[in-house]
């Protein structure tokens, strides 16, 4: 069990590490769109150029790895959505069960096809280089690549949460891995 804790621990380090660095990545998604409001607004009413696809296409971008990188990060933050009108009222064991199940019969499996459905859409993208349609738009085959890290992300973070509740019902953990405010396993 030690061995899978140890596990554990390093994949919610990699999921901690990469979403701290993917949070930075809100400044200038929120910086570029400031810009390109401003931008916007001063092309009607000056008629300077300012604004353009790129910076607006560069936000969504941006935006897109947020929420794709960061997917790991939430789980491990439990942030996610769940309905809660069954679970809150589990006592820890019951929820440990809940959260242990989720995720080796559902959350792990459902990212991992997931992961092997885009694959080919992703290999393609990368092959033809693909671009966006729109006039001064960017490069979409960087995007669709970080849907893989995405999916890996997510089934490896669910495997810990999976080792983590199992660790709980074990007694080896003293809390459920959300509610431990802080401690690592």
């Amino acid at each position: 069990m030690q061995f899978l804790l140890a596990i554990s621990r390093l994949i919610d380090t990699v999921n901690e590490w990469v979403g701290r660095v993917v949070l930075w990545l809100v400044v200038p998604m929120v910086a570029i769109g400031a810009y390109n409001a401003i931008g916007r607004s001063l092309d009607k009413s000056v008629g300077t150029r300012l604004a353009s696809n790129t910076y607006f296409e560069l936000q969504w971008y941006i935006f897109s790895l947020i929420f794709l990188l960061m997917v790991g990060y939430v789980l491990k933050h439990d942030g996610h959505i769940r309905v809660d009108v069954v679970y809150a009222r589990l006592d820890e064991r019951g929820r440990a069960w809940v959260n242990m199940l989720g995720s080796i019969l559902f959350l792990v499996p459902f990212a991992l096809v997931l992961f092997y459905v885009t694959l080919p859409l992703v290999s393609f993208s990368v092959q033809v280089r693909e671009m966006s349609l729109d006039a001064g738009g960017l490069p979409r085959w960087p995007l669709k690549l970080m849907l893989l890290p995405a999916f890996i992300l997510l089934a490896l973070q669910g495997l810990s949460e999976f080792v983590k509740n199992l660790a709980f019902l074990r007694g080896v953990l003293p809390r459920l891995p959300h509610e431990a405010k802080g401690e690592v396993a």
